[in-house]
């Protein structure tokens, strides 16, 4: 194996007899800009609401509960999907987010909440694990579209209007309050919520 090793690298060290280094450094360039331009088609494939709920868990469940929601019908007409709430916009926390969701096709092949049932059992500990990173996160992906600064607060509700001030001072995040607004809360006996 050592032998083989060594034979490739020597190889791969050599100069080119029969390419110009100007041909191997042009054919390098263009193969360089046709992977990054597949990776980014392929990322940006990923980030489709079609892509989401391509599979039944995601479809028949928190596909379903989005439905009811006002991210997913309202006076404006402004839809959110899957990804503007899941994945965050900017590249490198996108990339970010995207090697940590590959833990979840484990789930997916192992069918770990392909039932209604599993589902319904996994609930609390898959919204758990989406607030606290969100949290983590200061709620980047809401803060794509709400922002404190655009807020007019008196067109708000009494209550919003002092939820919203007393975030913006004691620099609260979107997901300590907003709990449940794309999906059913899960069972959360014992949890008290903010």
């Amino acid at each position: 194996m050592k032998r083989w090793l060594a034979r490739y690298w020597n190889v791969l060290r050599r100069p080119s007899v029969h390419f110009s280094l100007g041909f191997l450094t042009l054919g390098g360039f263009i193969a360089g800009i046709i992977f990054w331009g597949g990776f980014n088609t392929a990322l940006e494939a990923t980030n489709t609401e079609q892509f989401c709920i391509g599979c039944h868990e995601m479809y028949s469940h928190p596909y379903q509960e989005l439905k009811d929601t006002i991210h997913y019908t309202n006076r404006s007409g402004v839809r959110a999907v899957c990804s503007d709430c899941h994945v965050p916009h900017e590249w490198t926390h996108k990339i970010a987010r995207k090697m940590e969701a590959s833990k979840e096709v484990w789930g997916w092949l192992f069918n770990t909440i392909d039932t209604p049932e599993k589902f319904e059992a996994k609930r609390r500990t898959m919204a758990e694990r989406e607030w606290r990173r969100l949290k983590a996160n200061d709620s980047l992906e809401c803060r794509n579209c709400h922002q404190f600064d655009s807020m007019d607060f008196t067109l708000q509700s009494a209550r919003a209007k002092q939820a919203h001030s007393t975030a913006l001072v004691a620099d609260g995040t979107c997901i300590d309050c907003h709990k449940g607004i794309a999906h059913k809360l899960p069972e959360m006996s014992g949890v008290r919520l903010r």
